[in-house]
């Protein structure tokens, strides 16, 4: 049986978006509460009937979550103008090694705008 699995994480960053025309809202520092989903996708294991532990999950994330929460993201490397497709790859780039069975990223900086990186 194939099943997906997701966890949400949550943090609170600022962030401005640099290459933006002078004027435009996104181009001034501000913030958010970003939720970040984690998707994995796999054979269901017969015996334990699951995928893997969500403790698992946060276990991989909560080093980017340190990296990330109450940060000004500008400020990290590779994150220079963190859209929310950068920022969605960038956790993608930090996850996938040890989350082999990681299939997209998603990052919502409103209630109804986000974005899906599934590592094409």
């Amino acid at each position: 049986m194939r099943v997906a699995l997701t966890k949400t994480f949550q943090i609170e960053a600022a962030h401005r978006l640099p290459l933006l025309p002078k004027g435009h809202k996104c181009e001034r520092m501000h913030g958010h509460s970003f939720r970040i989903e984690v998707r994995v996708e796999g054979e269901c294991n017969p015996k334990l009937g699951w995928l893997m532990d969500y403790a698992d999950l946060k276990a991989a994330f909560d080093p980017l979550f340190e990296q990330l929460d109450h940060r000004c993201l500008n400020d990290l490397p590779g994150l220079e103008n963190p859209t929310s497709e950068m920022l969605a790859h960038w956790v993608w780039d930090r996850l996938k090694p040890s989350l082999p069975l990681l299939a997209a990223v998603v990052v919502a900086e409103t209630c109804s705008a986000r974005a899906e990186y599934r590592g094409m």
